[in-house]
């Protein structure tokens, strides 16, 4: 399920965002975790199941909202979670604005819009 960031989720929200290779240094992701608590295009979402395992970050520019950070917890990667997330943020926010990949995020997220397959 997909919750909104809040400043009581900083440090698990930075924890998750180090994992996107442009978030490395320390100083870029303060710089993110500041532009999506103090921005108002930029919203910042974390998926929780029984813990938060991961997050999905956009920033809206008009109608459309641009994915900037998908990262997931290292231990439950390759279950589906990073594409659970994209629809789910397609259902919450799609009516809105047009979901549409930044050019970090583009492959996988064409990836995520492909129909799942049994080998998935």
């Amino acid at each position: 399920m997909l919750i909104r960031y809040k400043r009581t989720y900083e440090k698990i929200a930075m924890g998750l965002l180090s994992f996107v290779p442009t978030e490395k240094d320390l100083k870029n992701l303060m710089q993110t975790i500041k532009h999506y608590e103090d921005e108002d295009n930029w919203q910042l979402f974390l998926w929780k199941e029984e813990d938060i395992i991961g997050i999905i970050g956009v920033e809206i520019i008009g109608e459309t909202a641009a994915l900037k950070h998908v990262s997931v917890n290292p231990s439950h990667r390759q279950q589906g979670v990073a594409r659970r997330m994209v629809r789910a943020l397609q259902e919450m926010i799609g009516s809105k604005y047009t979901i549409v990949p930044s050019e970090q995020t583009k492959e996988f997220f064409e990836k995520c819009l492909k129909p799942i397959t049994d080998e998935e």
